[in-house]
């Protein structure tokens, strides 16, 4: 079994586990967050969202990101050993070699505890590119499904709003924020 951080639209659980993903086989360990600092951002199309996807970059102003660690079989890891079963796999989830690059990671469950788990980070970032309300719900539902902080919560929903400023009232209303550019 692998170890497989999730800090995006996949913290959902029903999303990663429905059946044109990983039909039930992504086990939740708990929430995590990354040791290293990171920015998250919005920098890569994706055809299947048909909107920027979300990405962590390296930043030393950056902050510890939240999210979900996964139990995964190893087989549902690369597209070649799931493609035997008839299976999809996390790579293919996730664009790995087009849009992300899977990569280890190290993160601190909520018990103080670190382990390394895999991730997947955008290969090739883009700017002005936009995310779209329906992608950031699933973000946002996976965050309230696993009780990631509040605070943490409002960060993510700023980070969507400096992507896509169209989304500012309905996230401000979704997670009690308040929008600072307009002042």
């Amino acid at each position: 079994m692998a170890l497989v951080f999730q800090y995006g639209s996949n913290m959902c659980s029903d999303r990663l586990n429905s059946s044109d993903r990983l039909v039930g086989d992504a086990r939740v360990i708990c929430i995590a967050r990354t040791i290293s600092l990171f920015e998250y951002a919005f920098t890569v199309f994706s055809k299947t969202n048909n909107c920027a996807a979300a990405d962590i970059v390296s930043s030393e102003a950056g902050q510890r990101i939240f999210g979900v660690l996964y139990e995964i079989p190893d087989f549902l890891l690369s597209r070649e050993s799931a493609k035997i079963l008839g299976r999809r796999s996390m790579d293919a989830i996730e664009g790995e070699g087009t849009n992300y690059i899977r990569q280890t990671i190290e993160v601190e469950k909520m018990d103080g505890s670190t382990v390394k788990a895999l991730t997947y980070v955008v290969k090739d970032r883009k700017a002005d590119i936009k995310t779209s309300m329906k992608y950031v719900k699933y973000i946002l539902d996976g965050m309230k499904e696993h009780n990631i902080p509040e605070a943490y919560c409002r960060y993510v929903a700023s980070q969507a709003i400096a992507n896509n400023h169209d989304l500012a009232q309905e996230l401000q209303i979704a997670v009690g924020i308040k929008d600072r550019s307009a002042s």
